[in-house]
């Protein structure tokens, strides 16, 4: 068996028996690695290249973003909110990046998934540190 292959069978095996808390976190983990690419896109010199590899990757980053808002828990009160107002302006600001082609609002939301996504990986390894484990979020990002 090919690498790829095996890769692809280790991602649908892990993706299919994570917690929730994980698959979160690798919805993050995955819209940034997605934006990285769209990144790289901009190095390419052929236009249809340019073109494509931002596109697919900030497309493929936004349907990430999307089902992160429509996954929260709406009972959350202010954090869920908070949340939500926030993934709507990373997709703005993704859609306006590939409408325009400018890495600006791309860096922006990188930056802002990473500080979500830290936050998230800190709140994980709390749960695991804590004698009571429910599986459940107790964590509230401080930076919200």
């Amino acid at each position: 068996m090919n690498p790829a292959k095996l890769w692809n069978s280790y991602r649908q095996v892990a993706t299919q028996t994570a917690p929730p808390g994980q698959l979160v976190l690798m919805l993050y983990e995955g819209a940034i690695r997605f934006l990285d690419r769209a990144l790289a896109g901009f190095l390419h010199e052929d236009p249809r290249e340019f073109n494509e590899t931002i596109h697919n990757n900030i497309q493929k980053a936004q349907n990430i973003i999307r089902e992160l808002s429509n996954s929260l828990d709406r009972s959350a009160g202010e954090l869920a909110d908070q949340l939500s107002r926030l993934y709507e302006y990373m997709d703005r600001r993704l859609m306006e990046s590939n409408v325009r082609k400018e890495v600006d609002g791309i860096k922006e939301v990188v930056v802002r998934l990473t500080i979500v996504r830290d936050a998230w990986a800190t709140m994980l390894q709390s749960q695991h540190t804590s004698p009571i484990d429910d599986g459940r979020a107790h964590f509230v990002p401080s930076f919200l």
